[in-house]
């Protein structure tokens, strides 16, 4: 039996989770799986024979190799869910991962644009070729909703609803978990949506290609379903082209969604549901920006504050 091969045959057909979470599963495991061939000296070629001792010897491995204590968090995460598994199963009595305290990791705010950059990006020169008003649609829409890059490639035609008679829209997405969400999709995209859509019969799949390609509604300059790299050089681009200070990955997008709705009043409650966080502690971070942003406006403002004129 492969174990490693038989925990991601679980997670593709039992827990249905997304083609990008099971390569990063089987980017974890690989790398203990050659660490018990090689480190430990082919001692433990078997991960049913580790314990605690060998997971922190791999935690040490990597940490010896110069791996982020991001990283290693999430290797250690994956070992956790493999021997979850397999204790479910009854092959193991216990998950060694679970002894082992997660590297303390280094808080780092998320990276954003200003309204200002996002402004600068989204009013920059777009051409009206096919592929010009699918990049707009793309920017537009990454930074109305809010919904990671690999929720928008997946999306379908049929997922995006434009249909609303206040000119908003509704977009329908798959995020992690293979949990369904609704995201509301704001007029500025909405235009921009349907000049894409106009023009993606220029961009239809070719004959022989995969079939899930005939309804992306992003599709590349070939006729295929768009990948989350190429929505990475899209922005590259477009960034390079409003000569913007700074570049930032498509991320930036959802961080500035965040940000700039709670900088206008959003409850903190509302932003979980939108960005399809599973706890109010994962978008809890996004209130150090928008309070650090309150404390200057509170510094420059209030009359005890000491950064008045005349203090």
């Amino acid at each position: 039996m492969d174990p490693y091969g038989e925990f991601l045959r679980h997670l593709h057909e039992n827990v249905q989770a997304s083609p990008q979470t099971i390569r990063s599963y089987r980017t974890d495991l690989r790398d203990f799986r050659d660490f018990l061939v090689t480190a430990a000296g082919g001692r433990l070629r078997s991960p049913m024979q580790a314990d605690h001792r060998t997971i922190r010897a791999f935690l040490a491995h990597l940490h010896g190799r110069g791996v982020s204590r991001a990283t290693m968090a999430r290797r250690l995460a994956s070992l956790r869910s493999f021997y979850r598994h397999w204790v479910r199963q009854g092959v193991v009595k216990g998950n060694p991962a679970a002894l082992v305290a997660t590297p303390k990791l280094d808080r780092r705010l998320p990276r954003s644009l200003s309204e200002a950059e996002v402004e600068s990006l989204l009013a920059a020169a777009f051409g009206d070729s096919p592929l010009d008003r699918r990049d707009r649609a793309i920017l537009e829409l990454l930074y109305a909703s809010g919904v990671r890059v690999a929720e928008l490639v997946g999306a379908d035609s049929g997922d995006l609803d434009l249909s609303g008679g206040s000119g908003d829209g509704i977009l329908r997405v798959l995020g992690k978990g293979r949990k369904e969400r609704l995201v509301p999709v704001g007029s500025k995209a909405v235009t921009a949506l349907r000049a894409w859509l106009r023009a993606r019969g220029a961009l239809a799949p070719l004959r022989g290609g995969r079939p899930d390609d005939r309804d992306a509604l992003f599709l590349n300059a070939r006729g295929g379903r768009l990948s989350d790299r190429s929505v990475r050089r899209i922005l590259l681009r477009r960034i390079h082209m409003a000569a913007l200070a700074r570049t930032v990955s498509p991320h930036a997008l959802r961080h500035s969604f965040a940000t700039h709705m709670l900088n206008a009043g959003a409850e903190l409650r509302s932003i979980p549901e939108l960005l399809g966080h599973a706890s109010l502690s994962t978008t809890q971070k996004y209130t150090a920006v928008t309070t650090r942003r309150l404390i200057e406006v509170y510094r420059k403002s209030h009359p005890h504050a000491g950064l008045r004129s005349g203090d």
